[in-house]
């Protein structure tokens, strides 16, 4: 029997309102103060892109199946999901402090950069998983702007020190892809994982 809900092993309010679109209904499962979910996220020699967001969410749903097991949770779908900002090779993710989101915004003024988010879904045994890229192009940006949107506190804990559902926006000259994916949380994609679960017609 298919569950009527899923966990959402993430606290990012964006993907849980995204996720909600869906009119599935889901709980949270997030990582407990003994987890060290921030070491999930570190980048290895050498790894490109790609296989570091694809890698971090692998991991992240990992933890998070652990998890509910080990709480002794009901068997339901858990769904994971990691975004990472890319200027070439470079992964940008999300910054230190105001300081480190104005070296972020600086090398991503007048650029285009891809946004890439990586979904996956876990039912009993079965893996789905997907991949989000779209690409992102900045105006250039004044030193003034770039410390302003620093200092609004808005890039803090978002990959590549912006979030496009915010202030940002007004220095997005273009997108090409998933509007979705880059907030955080693809729909298209989602859906497709969603419809392999049952969870959705």
């Amino acid at each position: 029997m298919t569950p009527d809900f899923i966990y959402l092993a993430s606290q990012s309010p964006r993907r849980a309102q995204l996720l909600g679109q869906f009119g599935v209904r889901h709980e949270l499962l997030l990582a407990g103060p003994e987890e060290d979910a921030e070491s999930l996220e570190a980048v290895l020699a050498n790894e490109s892109p790609t296989a570091y967001v694809q890698r971090v969410t692998a991991l992240k749903l990992d933890t998070a199946v652990a998890r509910r097991k080990r709480l002794g949770l009901a068997d339901a779908p858990v769904l994971c999901a990691d975004t990472t900002v890319a200027l070439g090779r470079s992964i940008l993710g999300k910054p230190d402090d105001a300081r480190d989101a104005e070296r972020m915004l600086a090398m991503l003024s007048g650029t285009t950069h891809r946004v890439l988010t990586a979904v996956a879904l876990q039912h009993g045994r079965r893996r789905h998983a997907a991949l989000s890229v779209s690409r992102v192009r900045f105006a250039p940006m004044t030193g003034k702007q770039i410390a302003r949107y620093a200092e609004s506190g808005e890039p803090l804990g978002k990959a590549g020190a912006y979030a496009i559902q915010g202030a940002a926006a007004a220095f997005i000259e273009h997108i090409s892809g998933s509007y979705s994916g880059i907030m955080g949380l693809p729909m298209f994609e989602t859906a497709q994982l969603l419809r392999q679960a049952g969870m959705i017609r």
